[in-house]
């Protein structure tokens, strides 16, 4: 069972990686963040789980951000992901900014948006 959303900004994304570290229950097998200049893309890949747990975390998912079909980069690079290719190696050779791959990590989203904003001068709504 895989979940892929767009959410608007960092604080969306880290509002969803605290709900998933704070659900022990939930057999996550891994989360892929990646930022666009426009938003950020999620993949939440669990096993197997039970309907109604299956559905509880969607709606949350969907109270965050919006259910998002990826373009053929954005895709083929979470694919490379999840057989086990290099983060930087993915970023590098499909042009994808992977923010976090495996288990969800704050500190890593956290990490990023310091570097980002510093590197810019300003903070763009989508780091917010």
């Amino acid at each position: 069972m895989e979940y892929t959303y767009y959410l608007a900004n960092a604080s969306l994304t880290l509002r969803i990686v605290e709900h998933l570290l704070a659900c022990p229950h939930l057999p996550l097998e891994f989360m892929t963040v990646i930022h666009q200049i426009d938003g950020w893309v999620i993949r939440v890949k669990l096993e197997a789980i039970a309907e109604a747990v299956r559905e509880d975390l969607r709606a949350y998912l969907n109270e965050l951000g919006v259910a998002y079909d990826p373009g053929m980069r954005v895709r083929t690079a979470l694919w490379a992901l999840e057989i086990g290719q290099a983060p930087v190696d993915v970023m590098r050779h499909y042009q994808v900014a992977i923010v976090s791959h495996g288990k969800p990590d704050r500190e890593d989203i956290e990490a990023f948006r310091r570097q980002f904003v510093l590197g810019l001068g300003y903070c763009p709504e989508t780091l917010a």
